[in-house]
């Protein structure tokens, strides 16, 4: 009986603890992780400078934490299994995942939620000035880098390199931006693909280092049928000038980079970071921290938003007008 009682009174001490611990954590400032991209993309940029917000540090009843991941088709994965609560993922990732429709996975990533446009991201290819590559066609047995494995550039390259028939004929290369530009520059890359506002610190980098030049990745695109397959992409113009070299303008085509969260996070969590963020402070915040983020705008709001909105982004566009 001693024993018996014993036990039951160790149950009894356990429930009562586990009860005290969730009492805790839900009175404790809850933490909500925001997915940004690696290192030096702007991805990071985005979701870091949000979470440092002076407005959005002062909660006191949640706090946003940004961390380094591998970009857009991760985010989509972690925001949708709600390992993430928000993340940054491109428009087409989105719209391709909440169908089945990603490269090699079809699974359906329908927890994931639009809340607000960042930026247009621009395709960017990179070769050296009269090395022979004039067309995507022409990667034929080069090495190129792709892009970060599990990135909206990895993939988004993936996508349009297939499409043209070259993904399998190439010697592939998945790195970082800034890790590509190096080995650019030693000449251990023939050319090397972003998918990323402009300018691009690495392709900066790069023209220090190397006389660059760009492909012209819209008469590809356009003469492969490339837009009647994905209709979320848009034509572009990268200016000239944009990089040293380059002189003329880069037609090129584009995706948006979207803030995207769980659907389980709480509508009036979103609603509030929105509130903070889209006010004349916020934004000049964002723009301080990148200037990709000059593109933010009450206006620009759902810009590229192809899929369903999160219900606390929905009143807050609707409340400004953007969303009827």
């Amino acid at each position: 009986m001693r024993n018996k009682f014993f036990t039951i009174a160790i149950c009894i001490c356990a429930a009562a603890i586990m009860t005290m611990t969730f009492s805790a954590d839900a009175s404790a400032k809850a933490i909500y992780k925001f997915g940004g991209g690696p290192a030096g993309g702007t991805f990071q940029f985005m979701a870091g400078g949000i979470a440092t917000y002076p407005g959005v540090k002062s909660l006191k009843d949640f706090r946003v934490l940004a961390g380094a991941s591998g970009g857009s088709t991760e985010n989509l994965r972690k925001v949708n299994s709600g390992s993430y609560a928000f993340g940054v993922s491109y428009s087409g990732d989105i719209y391709l995942g909440r169908n089945g429709q990603l490269a090699n996975d079809e699974n359906k990533y329908d927890n994931v939620m639009a809340v607000a446009f960042f930026y247009g991201a621009p395709a960017q290819l990179i070769v050296k000035k009269g090395g022979g590559i004039n067309s995507v066609k022409d990667l034929v047995d080069k090495k190129v880098g792709v892009g970060n494995a599990g990135s909206g550039a990895f993939a988004t390259c993936e996508r349009f390199f297939r499409h043209m028939g070259v993904w399998e004929k190439i010697e592939r290369n998945a790195m970082g931006y800034n890790d590509a530009a190096a080995a650019f520059g030693n000449n251990q890359l023939d050319a090397f693909w972003l998918f990323t506002a402009f300018p691009s610190g690495a392709v900066t980098m790069a023209a220090q280092q190397n006389d660059i030049d760009m492909i012209d990745l819209y008469a590809d695109a356009k003469e492969s049928g490339f837009f009647e397959k994905f209709p979320y992409f848009a034509k572009l113009i990268i200016p000239a000038g944009t990089y040293k070299g380059v002189d003329r303008d880069i037609p090129s085509f584009q995706d948006s980079a979207l803030w995207t969260a769980n659907k389980d996070v709480p509508a009036d969590v979103v609603y509030k970071l929105l509130s903070l963020i889209y006010t004349p402070e916020g934004l000049a915040h964002m723009v301080n921290v990148n200037k990709k983020a000059k593109s933010m705008s009450i206006e620009s709001g759902i810009t590229g938003v192809a899929t369903p909105l999160h219900p606390g982004a929905e009143k807050f566009w609707k409340e400004k007008g953007v969303l009827k």
